[in-house]
């Protein structure tokens, strides 16, 4: 339905008397003799037309337009010509065509849809021009364009649905939603919420790889079969019925508008998997697939088609990652640390190269006397908007990207750096180490051998003053390349240490073959130890401390020194110390702190309880 305008054309003296049928249709003393044929083709044009006076009523009307409203053109002289094509259904219309009767606007087109008497419906084309002005009339035509309507509306359709499971398919999914989302649609009336239910089929592909495409995509169909009765299930007795849509490939969406909330979302994700565990028999095959769903559903207001899609993009790989044949709903704190995590990942490489990274230490002191041995170099991002991040924030995603090469190279050179200038400053006092956290991807991406040999030679530290720690797990599966790296570390007089031993394989047979110097004790056992020997309520399983007992003892015949991590009270120091412990890492002798923090420690005789803490 539209209006349309030509420019302006002479205003019409309103004053003047109307046109009349007989002035139209009969000749008169004082017109040419060669209009009288005009009135003839008037007659008997094939197009629907009326001639209308400027105050909007029928004059004369042809024969056409007499057929094509079901009534005799005699009877429609005088009706009111709006009322006869519905030109009055809106503001916009009605205005144009009064426009045109005053001769403000030179023609007015728009399309109707009418009711013939008979009951059936037909689209036509109305056109409203003026007369040229002596006859102080408009010309009214009407072109029906029922068929050209119905050969639109079938190639819309095809247009706008899937061949294979005839749904509604991504371009309209994609208007009803965006229509649904429109502030018009949802303030007048409804609940002003909106849900979606995202999917796809766990096993598809493999049907589809094996069994041929023709079968998948008559699975595809009985599936779409089996989520349109949900729909309909779910639309019983509610105003609206959610619209199915196959977005592409084994992906589908159930859109529910003026959603009641989470609940009613929830039940219907809950029928959907459902009803595609159920076998389909296709082609004399029986085949079983599930499917993996997210649900988003919220305000209706402040949200956007490719925000509500994100959301369900990103809770739907979710359910994927969770374990699949299940449905997950979106969860705004669990995205916003994807977020933060996927702008992290994206700045770290740049990260490094502008200096955000820093190193703290945290010391590695003596049991038995209770001084400084050593240090652990832990990193540190001062992210510009995250502030400062511990290694769990980021370690895992530059081990990903490979962004840990260059960061670990970083780390080791301003470790070792700062060692020998500890060395320097304090000649009186043994040097102290520096140990250094290897991922496994660095032995793999990079000659960590020669980076190691280069880095000693640079800041003149020396190779048993350098500790590289590595998981248990890396260490104990190394084989090939990995192996021979630290064999030639340990040749070289690098000192290797096994980082939280006891979580992974614990593999000791394996352990006596490996070029380890050092096993760090795993924090889950050095908190056995903290009870309180006049508090008997609070003592742990005796077997806490003979397991730990055991490592050691078997640590010590294999020639290796033995570091508990997580020493946090002067108890667990002391059953330590007993036991035969031979160094301890913890708040009870300092978090990590700044280098200069170092050189205060180095200073003093002992690393007391708290001596280190900022």
């Amino acid at each position: 339905m539209s209006g349309t305008s030509e420019g302006p054309a002479p205003a019409a003296d309103l004053d003047r008397p109307v046109v009349t049928e007989s002035e139209i249709n009969t000749p008169s003393r004082t017109e040419p003799p060669a209009r009288a044929p005009y009135s003839s083709v008037f007659t008997a044009a094939p197009l629907a037309m009326a001639v209308v006076d400027r105050e909007g009523m029928v004059v004369s009307a042809n024969d056409s337009l007499g057929a094509l409203l079901g009534s005799a053109p005699d009877e429609l002289a005088g009706a009111v010509a709006a009322d006869l094509v519905d030109l009055t259904c809106d503001a916009r219309t009605w205005h144009a065509y009064r426009e045109v009767l005053r001769g403000r606007q030179s023609r007015l087109r728009c399309t109707r849809r009418l009711k013939h008497p008979d009951g059936h419906s037909l689209w036509v084309q109305v056109t409203v021009a003026p007369l040229p002005a002596e006859d102080r009339a408009v010309l009214l035509s009407v072109a029906d364009i029922s068929s050209r309507r119905e050969l639109q509306g079938r190639l819309r359709h095809l247009q706008m649905h899937d061949p294979v499971t005839r749904l509604p398919n991504r371009t309209l999914f994609f208007e009803r939603l965006s229509a649904a989302l429109e502030a018009e649609s949802y303030e007048q009336s409804g609940t002003g919420r909106i849900g979606l239910c995202y999917l796809d089929l766990d096993g598809f592909k493999a049907i589809n790889d094996t069994l041929g495409h023709r079968v998948g995509d008559r699975l595809l169909a009985a599936v779409a079969e089996r989520l349109t009765r949900c729909a309909d299930e779910a639309g019983h007795a509610r105003p609206s019925t959610p619209l199915v849509a196959r977005l592409g490939g084994d992906e589908f969406a159930l859109l529910v508008e003026d959603s009641t909330g989470t609940e009613q979302l929830a039940e219907l994700a809950e029928s959907v998997l459902e009803a595609i565990q159920d076998p389909f028999d296709i082609s004399g095959q029986r085949l079983s697939v599930s499917a993996s769903i997210g649900v988003v559903e919220r305000h209706a207001a402040g949200t956007s088609p490719t925000a509500l899609m994100q959301a369900a993009d990103t809770t739907l790989y979710w359910a994927k990652a969770d374990g699949k044949s299940r449905w997950t709903l979106f969860d705004p704190e669990r995205n916003a640390h994807r977020m933060t995590r996927q702008a992290l990942a994206s700045t770290l490489r740049p990260a490094i190269d502008r200096g955000e990274f820093q190193l703290e230490y945290q010391p590695l002191v003596g049991m038995e006397d209770d001084r400084l041995h050593g240090v652990e170099a832990l990193i540190r991002w001062n992210h510009p908007q995250f502030g400062v991040l511990t290694p769990n924030r980021f370690i895992g995603l530059a081990e990903e990207d490979g962004s840990i090469v260059p960061l670990g190279r970083w780390v080791l050179r301003t470790a070792c750096r700062q060692a020998r200038r500890w060395q320097l400053d304090h000649p009186d006092e043994p040097p102290i180490f520096v140990s250094v956290n290897v991922a496994v991807r660095q032995v793999w991406d990079s000659d960590l051998v020669a980076d190691v040999a280069e880095t000693l030679a640079e800041t003149g530290l020396a190779p048993h003053l350098l500790q590289l720690e590595l998981t248990e797990s890396a260490v104990m599966g190394s084989a090939g390349r990995p192996l021979q790296a630290l064999k030639a570390l340990s040749e070289m007089g690098v000192r290797i240490a096994i980082d939280d031993f006891g979580t992974g394989y614990s593999n000791l047979a394996y352990l006596s073959r490996l070029p380890v110097s050092v096993l760090k004790l795993d924090g889950t056992f050095v908190r056995g130890f903290q009870y309180d020997d006049r508090d008997t309520s609070t003592r742990p399983n005796p077997a806490d401390e003979v397991v730990v007992e055991a490592m050691i003892q078997l640590a010590h015949r294999l020639g290796l020194t033995v570091t508990a991590e997580c020493v946090e009270t002067s108890a667990q120091a002391t059953r330590l110390r007993r036991i035969g412990c031979d160094t301890g890492q913890g708040w009870l002798y300092s978090r990590p702190v700044p280098p200069d923090r170092i050189s205060e420690l180095l200073d003093t005789p002992g690393v007391q309880a708290g001596v280190g803490n900022p």
